[in-house]
């Protein structure tokens, strides 16, 4: 997707409760005639089936059945692909289920067959406030739909949503809803979408001291607060981010794009780099970020570089940063931008839009943030 594309992502709400006729009205590119062959005669496409395998250790997941494939839901998929280098086949359907990867499922691969991710949708509806069943609710964390802890993890045109909605459960005040927490190092999404509202994709680590890598490419991000947060150090490249209209709110700020929490020792947190951030809210009505410091690290210094990205008019241009707690004000972390442009990018108020020197922004490249690690060269 070029930076900036005009053409709209089937949004969360659109994609789960829009028929065919209305994904034409949002003239949705159609998926490719081989996608569309994939989904229609062959359930997993180019990727083999259970009949002919693409390797000894890939499964194939179809919801519909019928002795298509090895499982009919991701989660029984994940508990036999035990060991390392496992990869799944998702033929296209909606998975309505949560699902969890722990630490000993290293390297595994999930591949949505149709090379649509509108196609494969895994999808639940918690929120931090659900009650649990014995008492409590889930939390932040809990509510994640997908949940990704172990290392090497790779997803390709899969969409990982929450369709948790507040207008749904007024009597809940814990709207925290995420789509997708992934804490693994070395965690690589392409084509994939990200779609809820509060706190959509968790970008985190499994502890203080580890610096989880994660890369996502050519994603499709929607929500309104705080909706990419946590302290990985994450690369967003080619990426559209997208703020949400909302009708609870009477003014301004709706919400707020990023909000990094990354580890005072970690020298990088958030990239966001040739990406494009559009909204469906009124002019300036979100803050590009705030920063969190959470009371389980209170030494947090929140690290973002958003450079060579289109920044639509829902940005407030004058002042596109705040703080989550005055404790902790914004102007103390680690914040810049670097040749930006947009709307949203003019630059009226010049404190309140730190901007890397070129010799700074020679470091602040997938490269730098990566290391070694170089998934922009994995193919499928």
């Amino acid at each position: 997707m070029s930076s900036h594309d005009t053409r709209l992502p089937l949004s969360r709400r659109g994609f789960l409760l829009a028929g065919t006729a209305a994904v034409a009205a949002l003239a949705v590119p159609p998926a490719p005639a081989r996608a569309q062959t994939a989904a229609g005669r062959r359930p997993f496409g180019r990727f083999g089936s259970p009949a002919a395998r693409l390797t000894p250790g890939t499964l194939y997941v179809d919801s519909r059945g019928r002795g298509r494939g090895d499982h009919t839901t991701v989660r029984d998929a994940v508990t036999a692909a035990t060991g390392s280098g496992r990869t799944l086949v998702l033929a296209p359907g909606t998975y309505r289920e949560t699902v969890a990867v722990d630490v000993t499922r290293t390297e595994a691969t999930w591949i949505g067959a149709s090379e649509d991710p509108r196609d494969v949708v895994i999808v639940y509806d918690n929120a931090a406030g659900t009650p649990k069943p014995g008492g409590g609710t889930y939390g932040t964390t809990g509510s994640a739909t997908t949940t990704v802890q172990a290392d090497g993890f790779t997803a390709r045109w899969i969409t990982f949503a929450n369709d948790w909605l507040r207008a749904d459960h007024p009597d809940i005040t814990g709207t925290q809803a995420v789509a997708l927490k992934v804490q693994g190092d070395r965690s690589a999404f392409h084509h994939c979408r990200f779609l809820g509202h509060q706190d959509t994709l968790y970008a985190d680590s499994l502890a203080l001291t580890s610096f989880a890598r994660q890369y996502f490419s050519h994603c499709y991000t929607e929500g309104d607060v705080d909706f990419v947060f946590g302290r990985a150090t994450a690369v967003h490249e080619h990426c559209h981010l997208r703020t949400l209209n909302r009708t609870d709110l009477a003014a301004a700020p709706y919400g707020f794009v990023f909000a990094p929490s990354t580890a005072g020792a970690n020298p990088r947190g958030h990239l966001v780099t040739r990406c494009r951030v559009s909204s469906e809210a009124p002019d300036a009505f979100y803050k590009l970020a705030r920063p969190w410091v959470p009371s389980s690290d209170t030494t947090a210094r929140p690290s973002l570089v958003v450079r060579d990205t289109w920044l639509g008019p829902g940005i407030d241009a004058v002042a596109p940063y705040t703080n989550m707690s005055d404790a902790f004000p914004w102007q103390n972390q680690r914040f810049a931008e670097y040749r930006d442009t947009g709307p949203g990018a003019r630059i009226t108020v010049p404190e309140n839009r730190p901007q890397l020197t070129r010799e700074q922004a020679e470091s602040a490249t997938r490269e730098t943030y990566l290391g070694d690690w170089q998934p922009w060269k994995e193919t499928c």
